[in-house]
């Protein structure tokens, strides 16, 4: 019984890697036509004589609220300089960026056909970290200023645990979050369960825009982050079911367990050593849950309800 077993278990593994790599020669052969455009670099270039053909160019990166002299004096400001050369000491060239891209507009299209590929602009913000990536749908902005690594002088003064996604490991998980929110529907009520599984609905979708990252960048955390909430995912249940939060529509919730923050609040001796957003962590393997145990298309998962998602994961967390 227990060879019949293994053996099992070995094919159903088996299957399962076939299916998937026959799955991502798929996505490979999708065609996706974009271009990127390094922003970055032409205004860092640009002189008082080139701005003007640079505007004519680009006028969307050039709001008419804003006088000439703005643009003029940021060319010659000393903190955009020092940000400039910074970007280009960093990213140099983009190709290996420019090949992730393509490979996640592959992946978006392929689970959502009408998906058109935007153009990617990198760009400077003065380190508008709120910001660092911003999808129009027709557009992609890439702030590289906020992708220079945690340890970077810019970064001085800006909080632990927000700097340490400020690397460049982090474009792409951003940028898939940024048009998997295109497709999850805001929640409906108040109820910590429908905003955990909201945010479960966008790391799912992360699952299947960008395989090729491992968990934690998908979600955010370093690898020792990602091994705590495995470690504690059924302490962390546990906790959510016996103070009775996943119905309840207090939004301080929401802070405590969703934002990003130093660490989870859960007002006990561990909150020290957990990482921030572990409601989101549970979300994402409840959606993981359902899909596993539910013969449903993505479309499908995406407009079912909270409750029927989670009455029908049958989510149990591992001991």
């Amino acid at each position: 019984m227990q060879r019949f077993l293994i053996a099992f278990l070995s094919f159903l593994l088996l299957s399962s890697c076939d299916e998937n790599s026959t799955k991502e020669a798929e996505i490979e052969k999708i065609p996706v036509d974009f271009e990127l455009i390094r922003f970055d670099q032409k205004f860092a270039e640009a002189t008082p004589e080139t701005l003007p053909q640079l505007k004519q160019q680009y006028p969307f990166l050039f709001p008419e609220q804003f006088p000439d002299s703005l643009w003029l004096n940021k060319l010659t400001d000393t903190l955009q300089i020092e940000l400039d050369n910074a970007v280009s000491k960093a990213f140099p060239e983009f190709s290996a960026e420019t090949d992730d891209f393509e490979n996640l507009f592959q992946h978006v299209k392929y689970y959502f056909p009408n998906f058109q590929p935007p153009t990617v602009i990198t760009v400077t913000s003065e380190v508008d970290y709120k910001n660092k990536i911003i999808y129009t749908g027709q557009y992609l902005f890439v702030s590289l200023d906020t992708y220079l690594g945690e340890d970077h002088p810019f970064y001085v003064g800006v909080q632990d645990y927000l700097k340490k996604n400020f690397s460049e490991d982090q474009i792409l998980p951003d940028a898939a979050e940024a048009i998997a929110k295109n497709y999850v529907p805001q929640p409906e009520s108040r109820e910590f369960i429908e905003h955990m599984l909201y945010y479960g609905k966008l790391l799912y979708l992360k699952d299947l825009f960008i395989p090729f990252k491992t968990d934690a960048e998908k979600i955010g955390y370093t690898e020792a982050e990602l091994d705590w909430v495995k470690a504690n995912e059924d302490q962390i249940w546990r906790y959510f079911i016996e103070k009775e939060l996943l119905y309840d529509t207090d939004t301080n919730l929401y802070v405590r367990f969703l934002f990003p923050a130093p660490f989870s609040k859960f007002y006990l001796a561990l909150d020290s050593e957990s990482p921030a957003r572990t409601g989101q962590y549970i979300g994402w393997n409840i959606v993981r849950s359902y899909m596993n145990k539910n013969d449903v298309s993505v479309e499908k998962m995406l407009k079912t309800s909270a409750e029927e998602i989670f009455d029908q994961a049958k989510y149990k967390p591992k001991k």
